[in-house]
């Protein structure tokens, strides 16, 4: 469940994305709205969800779900959460967590926080407690000394992401608490990469490592 209430109405352009109406008998199955099945369903889902309640499609995701974590540290109200989350959302992530500062920028979540698991921690201490109550190793990614290539690294199937907020990076308390440091491969002039980018490679990662290819949609 989230721990806050929905941001942003749901993202929705008429005639680019979307169904209309149902069309034949309804289907007998309470997962399906009747509100959409009677107007339409123009809300950035996939086909499988088309017509669903918001509940259903939160159940069925979490019923999906896969056992790594993403944590994005937010002591400077990062404007890169709302891709983390949207990107963790595409991953099935089993939550996203949000260390620090409760309150950010929805919009680049484009509504999919409507639909993934949010906690939030008001520090690093929050997160490693919740994290060993888990039985999920912390992953930290940072390019910093001491840090273990993410393209050779053996990331653990049960684990929490952990990403520093755009600029300075993780803090040293995420660093110390880590069980596995890792860094991201770079070959041009900028010292770090944004950070919702940097999140999603990783996340990549422990798909290409862990996921079923197979229930993929």
């Amino acid at each position: 469940m989230q721990e806050e209430s929905a941001g942003a109405t749901e993202w929705a352009v008429p005639g680019q994305v979307g169904v209309g109406p149902w069309e034949g008998p309804w289907p007998d199955d309470p997962r399906y709205d009747p509100e959409l099945l009677a107007h339409g369903d123009r809300r950035n889902v996939v086909e499988a969800y088309r017509y669903w309640r918001r509940e259903a499609v939160v159940a069925d995701l979490a019923a999906r779900a896969h056992p790594f974590h993403v944590a994005i540290e937010n002591f400077g109200h990062d404007h890169n959460i709302g891709t983390v989350v949207r990107t963790a959302n595409a991953f099935a992530a089993a939550a996203v967590h949000v260390v620090g500062r409760r309150r950010w920028n929805r919009r680049g979540a484009m509504v999919t926080d409507r639909y993934q698991t949010l906690h939030h921690h008001a520090d690093v201490a929050g997160l490693l407690a919740f994290a060993g109550e888990h039985d999920l190793a912390v992953v930290a990614v940072d390019n910093t000394a001491g840090s273990e290539p993410l393209e050779t690294a053996d990331l653990p199937r049960e684990a929490v992401l952990l990403f520093g907020q755009e600029g300075p990076g993780l803090t040293p308390e995420a660093r110390a608490g880590a069980d596995l440091l890792v860094s991201i491969a770079q070959f041009g002039s900028t010292r770090s990469i944004n950070a919702g980018v940097a999140a999603g490679i990783t996340m990549h990662a422990w798909i290409r490592r862990h996921a079923d290819l197979s229930r993929a949609w």
